[in-house]
């Protein structure tokens, strides 16, 4: 076994994974994972540019992070930076910081790069379960890209396009520089139209309809299930594979976006991170789930941070 460590910073969140891996067997043991609500893209859809103060809270969690790889004696670290640090315009004060810290560059990765991360950590587990049928469309809604990649044993098809929960949010629910609360129906119509052409856009390249089973990753999905099996704090084990049907992703979705940040803060296994964001990557995946017909989504708690985890072993 490979002890490697890998780094996904996004555009809300930066997440670390320490795990042994057997590249023979395809087992990957869990030592350390963890996440921060680092909000990195603050204002980089408004700016194109990395705030000061959200480089500060990424460098913090990754002085922590080095601290827990050194404990561990990961033998290997891979960083990857996703969507606000691809386009922001002062990526190399990014790109300095992380490597003062972890000794190591963080790697600004394309979109199908990242899709392909995505589609190996979401899948490697269930590529033998009978009761789920191939091929796969992964959907990993980050705060500021989603990906959308079918294959069956490997990817077929890959597109990253910018609609994500962080970016849909300061798109069409910030007025004055707070969140609506609650949003209107005007500005809920103009994200879902948003939405939908970010679809159109991925339908050109990713044959959505062609899959057979949704597996859905990240943050906001992954709330999404903690709120419909009503968990009293968020339980990774319970959430992982399960299942949520498209109904009850709608009826979710539906009073997320009708109600108050006190009403989204007092659920209890809401991280106060996403508070503001998730009702936006809730309707990024019931426009999913409507455009493809899907009658369920799989919940992966394994996504592109394994992926990551993997192409270090």
């Amino acid at each position: 076994m490979t002890r490697v460590a890998a780094v996904d910073c996004g555009t809300n969140s930066i997440r670390l994974l320490v795990a042994d891996a057997d590249p023979d067997t395809g087992e990957l043991v869990e030592l350390d994972r963890r996440m921060t609500i680092v909000r990195l893209g603050q204002g980089v859809d408004r700016t194109g540019r990395l705030a000061p103060e959200a480089l500060e809270r990424t460098f913090a969690a990754c002085r922590e992070y080095a601290e827990v790889i050194k404990e561990h004696g990961a033998q290997r670290l891979r960083f990857v930076a996703t969507s606000a640090s691809r386009d922001a315009e002062n990526r190399d004060e990014f790109v300095r910081g992380v490597l003062d810290v972890l000794g190591v560059e963080p790697e600004v990765i394309s979109g199908d790069q990242e899709a392909e991360f995505s589609f190996t950590g979401a899948t490697k587990e269930l590529t033998g379960r009978a009761d789920l049928r191939r091929p796969f469309l992964v959907v990993d809604i980050g705060g500021g890209s989603t990906e959308f990649v079918v294959g069956d044993d490997r990817v077929r098809a890959a597109r990253s396009v910018d609609v994500g929960c962080v970016r849909m949010t300061e798109r069409h629910l910030v007025v004055d520089g707070a969140v609506s609360d609650p949003p209107t129906a005007e500005q809920i119509t103009a994200m879902r139209a948003d939405i939908e052409a970010a679809l159109d856009l991925a339908e050109r390249t990713v044959p959505l309809r062609e899959a057979h089973t949704l597996v859905g990753l990240a943050g906001s999905v992954t709330t999404i299930s903690a709120i419909a099996q009503e968990l009293p704090e968020y339980d990774s084990a319970a959430i992982h594979h399960s299942r949520v049907s498209h109904d009850r992703v709608r009826e979710i979705t539906e009073w997320l976006l009708h109600s108050t940040h006190a009403e989204r803060a007092a659920v209890p296994s809401m991280h106060p991170g996403r508070v503001d964001v998730i009702a936006a990557g809730a309707l990024v995946l019931l426009a999913i789930m409507e455009r493809i017909g899907a009658e369920e989504v799989v919940v992966s708690e394994h996504d592109i941070l394994d992926g990551i985890a993997w192409s270090v072993a």
